[in-house]
């Protein structure tokens, strides 16, 4: 029986309001959880799935994740019935580049008054050390389309709509989104669909490369599950952490000596634990028993820069 049809025994974290966090057979399904308003993503989302991403990492129950949206929404986009500014952002400062400093950015004003939510999300998915996918079952558009552009690869249902909507509302791209997009989708095309604001169906979001497959509405989360479990099921744990981190950062680096320098230090510190056992395994014919745990066996090197704030 594969892994997308095993009964499914979870083990669920109680201690959010608008997210759940369910895991079971290795992966952790993040669920947004605000059905009534369509998942529309609020200040206290936002930290509580920044919570809820640091404490995957550390977690070796968890060996990737999937994110997906309660009732019929992936999210809505940002609950724009709040009072005051609905960015939650303090209007009274008026900042400079200078603010946004490495240093300052942990300062609670300007971490609470200006700060972009939706930034902070993306680079809490950016530094996890498990896969992240995002099973899209309903409308995702401004964060809730931004915020899976940070997970590794995006499953869609037949019912998602998709869009990149803030020049209807005056604003810009946020969410890091103008990092992460063209990455994904190249230059032009991410500039077309934020300029347009279009809200693109599932099928327009495949045929420009954002997600990589789309479902029948009961069929999204198991391939989410199956895709999980082919990302880890019989992988070093170790392995898949720094894979992940050093695909992105390497990637965006301005030499491949950079990526040279890693992949040395990551391919020595390897080979000295779970890459011994591939070896063994390998030799002998049979199933690799990895025992590395990301929570106390990442190499000394690593992380190569602190989290981020």
């Amino acid at each position: 029986m594969g892994p997308a049809c095993q009964v499914r025994t979870i083990r669920a974290v109680t201690d959010y309001t608008s997210i759940t966090y369910d895991v079971s057979d290795r992966i952790l399904t993040i669920t947004l959880d605000r059905p009534d308003a369509l998942n529309a993503f609020t200040v206290t989302m936002a930290e509580e799935l920044i919570d809820a991403f640091r404490r995957a990492s550390g977690d070796d129950e968890v060996g990737a994740v999937v994110v997906t949206g309660a009732g019929r929404a992936f999210c809505a986009g940002m609950d724009l019935t709040a009072e005051g500014n609905v960015f939650g952002l303090d209007e009274t400062l008026e900042p400079t580049l200078d603010d946004m400093a490495v240093e300052r950015l942990d300062d609670p004003v300007i971490r609470d008054g200006l700060r972009d939510t939706g930034g902070r999300v993306t680079l809490a998915i950016y530094d996890c050390t498990k896969p992240v996918i995002a099973a899209i079952n309903g409308a995702a558009v401004g964060i809730g389309a931004t915020m899976t552009l940070a997970m590794d690869v995006r499953l869609a249902s037949e019912r998602a709509r998709i869009g990149f909507v803030f020049g209807r509302i005056g604003i810009t791209p946020e969410a890091c989104s103008t990092w992460f997009l063209p990455r994904i989708v190249g230059i032009s095309q991410a500039l077309e669909w934020t300029y347009t604001a279009d809200i693109l169906s599932a099928d327009e979001a495949l045929a420009g490369r954002l997600v990589k497959s789309v479902h029948a509405p009961d069929e999204l989360l198991p391939a989410a599950y199956a895709l999980a479990h082919r990302f880890v099921d019989g992988r070093s744990a170790v392995g898949i952490a720094l894979t992940r981190q050093m695909m992105y950062r390497n990637s965006a680096a301005a030499h491949p000596l950079v990526a040279h320098q890693v992949d040395s230090l990551a391919i020595y510190y390897q080979s000295r634990q779970d890459g011994r056992e591939g070896v063994q395994a390998f030799r002998e014919k049979r199933p690799a028993e990895f025992t590395s745990r990301v929570s106390t066996d990442l190499p000394p090197f690593y992380p190569w820069q602190p989290p981020s704030p």
